[in-house]
């Protein structure tokens, strides 16, 4: 049984819905509550069982590597000072077996050229890829529900959910049969088509499984949408030759690409904080908000 060992988070990309934020500041890192986008998608594959975390990386992304590396002033600083939840805050960000791994994208060119680009540590091996701004609730974690799926099925696996039928075009579109609760056997997927075009109202969400003879199809995958190579293009190529599944995962999705997503999260996570989730609860309740 081949397992999932390796996620290859593409991060490359500029944020530009959030200027001027993220000028200097990956969108990656922006936090909800106290903890970067990032962190929360390192801490989803390591649940799922991820070793091997592959950042695709670009220019202004030097603080996402700084996240997940050893400070050293700041822990001498935190012991210093008797800090010692802080101090374990910050150094237990991954567990220690868990290794990262960054590889620079030279230019911008779709999110099929970012997971290729992730290709010489991946090799051959089936491999996850995490979108960081799809912020996605869940217990278990989306991707731990979904690798289960593969170990079971052998084949490829890629999240979606249910989105009204005038958001499609936002959205890759899956087609396909439905074969069990939540699962989809795929016959096609096409990136942000007409929502009268669409296949259906199941639209892609920033998580998938892949088996690596991929990245020969994405290698020889012309740009599309927005004159740049789709993963979804690529999937669509592999779906002739074998299986791919989609997987209508449990749990609550945030598109923290956008400002209203990412506004959600903030709120939704706010709430259920330990530390202040009760005072930021009693201070909504006094703005009559809910």
């Amino acid at each position: 049984m081949k397992k999932i060992r390796k996620a290859i988070f593409p991060v490359a990309g500029l944020g530009t819905r959030f200027l001027p934020a993220t000028k200097a500041n990956p969108k990656e890192m922006l936090p909800i509550v106290d903890k970067p986008l990032i962190q929360y998608a390192a801490e989803e594959a390591v649940n799922a069982g991820i070793e091997e975390l592959v950042f695709v990386t670009g220019r202004n992304k030097r603080s996402i590597p700084d996240h997940f590396d050893k400070a050293y002033e700041l822990e001498a600083e935190l012991e210093a000072h008797g800090k010692e939840k802080m101090l374990n805050m910050v150094r237990d960000i991954l567990p220690a077996h868990v290794s990262c791994i960054y590889i620079r994208q030279p230019e911008a060119m779709g999110l099929g050229h970012a997971v290729l680009c992730g290709r010489p540590v991946v090799g051959d091996e089936p491999f996850a890829v995490i979108l960081a701004d799809d912020l996605i609730d869940s217990s278990p974690s989306c991707l731990k529900q979904m690798v289960d799926i593969y170990e079971r099925e052998q084949y490829g696996v890629i999240g979606v959910q249910q989105v009204p039928q005038e958001n499609v075009g936002s959205y890759g579109v899956i087609a396909g049969d439905k074969v069990s609760e939540g699962l989809w056997r795929m016959s096609g997927i096409v990136e942000k088509p007409q929502p009268e075009q669409a296949p259906s109202n199941i639209a892609v969400v920033g998580r998938y499984i892949l088996d690596g003879s991929i990245f020969d199809i994405i290698e020889n995958t012309p740009a599309g949408s927005g004159n740049e190579i789709q993963l979804t293009d690529a999937i669509a190529t592999q779906l002739q030759k074998q299986t791919v599944y989609g997987y209508e995962f449990s749990g609550k999705r945030y598109d923290c690409g956008s400002k209203l997503g990412y506004l959600q999260a903030t709120v939704d996570y706010g709430l259920k904080h330990a530390e202040i989730g009760t005072d930021f609860r009693n201070y909504i309740n006094s703005k009559n908000i809910i």
